[in-house]
């Protein structure tokens, strides 16, 4: 239960996914792989599964494959637990996926302390949140202190870096996954 593997792929978002990163419009890939803009528009919006064929048609139209594009594909689940019981407890900082998959959010969370250094930059938005402990955080130029139960949120764009202040500090980072356009949508042709 709750396992991927067991879940029918959703290939409609890849196929957006592929046709918006080569910058097609529908009507491009209908023209390059033989079928309607209507029926194109189906999968893309998961009204509609393609047969095999017409996923290698519309592979080939994105000049890519029907294996590539199902890789990709989501899982058609809407629920999926992720389990702390297994999460290793030690001393050392780490980070804990808190989402399997591709998918439009991710998290994660980090515990311990992290390369306050690393200066990062994400295009999406994100929400960060402070489980345990404490940390600093700097943004646009301005330090923030966050305690327990605290959270701030960072446009894409915003650099910043982050820095626990307390040991096992957990802080759990919730964000637009980098595969989706949310910050800006670029006029399609």
């Amino acid at each position: 239960m709750g396992d991927h593997k067991e879940q029918p792929l959703r290939v409609g978002a890849a196929v957006r996914r592929r046709r918006r990163a080569l910058d097609l419009t529908l009507a491009v890939v209908a023209q390059r792989s033989g079928l309607s803009v209507p029926f194109l528009s189906q999968i893309e919006n998961e009204r509609a599964r393609p047969s095999r064929s017409s996923l290698e048609k519309v592979a080939d139209a994105l000049r890519t494959t029907a294996v590539e594009l199902l890789a990709a594909a989501d899982p058609a689940c809407s629920v999926d637990v992720v389990r702390g019981e297994g999460a290793e407890q030690s001393p050392e900082p780490r980070v804990r996926s808190l989402v399997r998959g591709h998918h439009q959010m991710h998290a994660s969370e980090f515990t311990g302390d992290h390369d306050a250094g690393r200066e990062l930059q994400f295009r999406n938005d994100q929400l960060m949140y402070v489980a345990d402990g404490a940390v600093e955080i700097e943004a646009e130029g301005r330090a923030y202190r966050l305690g327990r139960g605290d959270t701030l949120y960072l446009t894409g764009g915003v650099r910043h870096r982050w820095r626990a202040t307390v040991p096992e500090t957990r802080l759990i980072v919730v964000a637009v996954a980098e595969h989706i356009e949310a910050v800006r949508d670029k006029p399609r042709r």
